[in-house]
């Protein structure tokens, strides 16, 4: 993409209404705009790692055998009031008449609608273990949105909903969510501590909340320092060993470690860290299996409601996540699986005929090869694309300039680590595409 021809309307300065460091990076980046309170339209680039993280999701739930479907983001007043949950979920649930005054609400959340739909289609012991799960816009009416897209009213979740036959089956289910959540994580450059939570409105009495570590993070966590011995390669390879090892190890949040009396974790490993929960899982069992009749025969011919368990992730909020986790004082430092572009190809010198013919070369060879380039081919100062590239945080930057085609060398810089070298043409492609 040529960013003379892009859409990416990056600011100099932070606006006064941004308080922490991804609200401002977004905004200055060009990722986002806000449109009202707590609810943002997508820019080009934001959209891009919005799709990237949405991709990871959904390559880790097809991992873990979950199905993906999509449910519609308005539902009937009419299932919340089988559940029960309709006049007990609060003011975070915007309500509304539609023409025929009919009472709808804008979702917060899929358990009465999934369970409807698989209802109306499973009958029997074989149809049965099933998870099923869409990535879809989500709405609740926060009183006091804050922190852009972090505590944003409307927002893309990932959530999914198993269905087994008994608890054990629930078990299985609810560790298959546990494995892919640490995977999905691992591969989106995170470290996330898995910390035990109470159930809230969903209900259900088995419950992690998936924290990554930022010092900005809303929540204040008390941990085993053990955790942060378990290597990245550990946590992509997860499978139930890991989720032993780690839900083994202390990890709480402030208010529950006030009431702890004894910490059984020794002073010199505790760990005190801020953190930002992106994921939530649940295993309610029956509670809404059984509240909206939902009953399959069992092999023995008995019936029986089935065990179930819900699943969420923040899709959007990662990417508020991801930057209060990886940023420095220039800007975005994108991890590489989820950056909206590999490259940045920065022409120091687009009124130079020998800078601007390398340049157009490197960026077709680039696209060729299938890296996803973004090519400042602006008739702007060296000093601004410079600031540019730190700002958006692409993990590479290939720099071209008029001293160094001359000398045959273009100058490869790691956005990461700020180290750089000088190679040749053909030897920084074979680097950016081996």
């Amino acid at each position: 993409m040529r960013l003379s021809s892009y859409f990416l309307p990056v600011m100099k300065e932070t606006p006064a209404d941004a308080q922490i460091v991804s609200h401002k990076l977004m905004l200055r980046a060009g990722l986002v705009r806000q449109t009202a309170a707590g609810i943002y339209a997508w820019l080009p680039l934001g959209l891009r790692v919005l799709r990237k993280i949405e991709q990871v999701v959904r390559e880790e739930q097809d991992k873990a055998g979950a199905i993906e479907l999509l449910m519609p983001t308005i539902q009937s007043a009419d299932l919340w009031r089988q559940s029960g949950r309709y006049d007990a979920y609060g003011p975070e649930m915007l309500r509304f008449p539609d023409r025929h005054a009919r009472e709808m609400l804008f979702g917060p959340t899929n358990e009465e609608m999934i369970t409807t739909i698989f209802r109306d289609a499973a009958k029997s012991y074989r149809d049965l273990p099933r998870t099923l799960y869409h990535i879809q816009w989500k709405f609740r009416d926060e009183v006091r949105p804050r922190f852009g897209v972090m505590r944003g009213r409307e927002f893309l979740m990932k959530d999914a909903y198993s269905f087994d036959l008994d608890e054990e089956g629930l078990r299985r289910s609810y560790e298959a969510m546990f494995v892919a959540y640490l995977r999905t994580f691992a591969r989106l450059g995170l470290q996330a501590v898995p910390v035990r939570a109470p159930t809230g409105p969903i209900g259900g009495d088995l419950s992690h909340e998936f924290h990554i570590l930022a010092d900005t993070g809303e929540s204040a966590l008390f941990y085993d320092s053990a955790i942060e011995d378990i290597s990245r390669e550990e946590l992509l390879a997860a499978d139930a060993s890991t989720i032993a090892r780690l839900t083994g190890l202390y990890a709480m949040e402030e208010e529950e470690h006030g009431k702890v009396k004894d910490c059984p974790v020794p002073a010199e490993r505790l760990r005190s860290r801020r953190g930002i929960e992106v994921g939530h899982i649940f295993a309610f069992g029956t509670k809404y299996s059984a509240a909206m009749g939902l009953i399959v025969q069992t092999k023995e011919g008995g019936q029986v409601h089935p065990q179930m368990g819900s699943y969420g992730i923040g899709v959007s909020r990662l990417v508020g996540g991801i930057i209060e986790a990886s940023h420095d004082e220039n800007g975005i430092v994108w991890p590489d699986g989820v950056a909206p572009f590999e490259v940045g190809l920065i022409n120091m010198r687009a009124d130079d005929p020998a800078c601007a013919a390398a340049a157009d070369r490197l960026y077709a060879d680039l696209r060729g090869a299938g890296v996803e380039t973004l090519y400042d081919d602006r008739d702007e100062r060296g000093g601004a694309k410079f600031a540019t590239m730190d700002l958006i945080g692409l993990p590479w930057q290939l720099i071209v300039g008029p001293k160094g085609i001359e000398r045959g060398v273009v100058e490869l810089k790691r956005r990461a680590t700020g180290e750089r070298e000088e190679l040749s043409l053909e030897s920084a492609l074979a680097r950016l595409t081996g």
